[in-house]
């Protein structure tokens, strides 16, 4: 048995937040020098960008802040409900799908990234799928910078 945390952050389509958080995670513990103590990915409620990489203004804030990705688009499956320690949804609507979809005997924590955000008003980590240009981007982008953060020191001090 490993004692690796195991952490999977979904969103809708896997080709804008979900990415960009998981980037952002993996360059959280690599910076505090834990990144052998983790396996972190991502994937999608839906099939639509299955085997695709992130929109391209997703790898352009990706590439802005120097986070290397090379991941690509999948679906959740069941058997990751048991694989992680925890699954992260990025809106109310994500957590719907991922509890709609949980096993019975599912072992993951099913949690809102966004409820880790010690300073947004709004919990939900908006889509910026639709926006013009990339500054929903990297709105998304400075949101997983605090959660993912604020998220690995809570870890670290008590189990969640």
């Amino acid at each position: 048995m490993s004692d690796r945390k195991k952490v999977l952050f979904i969103c809708l389509g896997n080709i804008c937040r979900s990415p960009i958080a998981e980037a952002v995670y993996l360059k959280t513990i690599t910076d505090a020098g834990v990144a052998d103590r983790w396996e972190v990915d991502s994937a999608a409620i839906g099939a639509w960008h299955v085997g695709k990489e992130p929109d391209h203004r997703a790898l352009g804030i990706m590439k802005k802040y120097n986070l290397p990705y090379d991941n690509r688009a999948r679906q959740i499956k069941k058997s990751d409900f048991n694989h992680y320690d925890y699954i992260f949804g990025m809106d109310k609507e994500n957590m719907s799908d991922l509890k709609r979809l949980e096993p019975s005997e599912s072992t993951a924590k099913l949690l809102m990234l966004g409820d880790f955000d010690p300073e947004a008003p709004s919990k939900i980590i908006r889509d910026p799928y639709y926006d013009e240009g990339a500054a929903g981007f990297e709105q998304c982008y400075k949101q997983c910078i605090r959660c993912c953060l604020a998220f690995f020191t809570k870890v670290q001090t008590t189990e969640i």
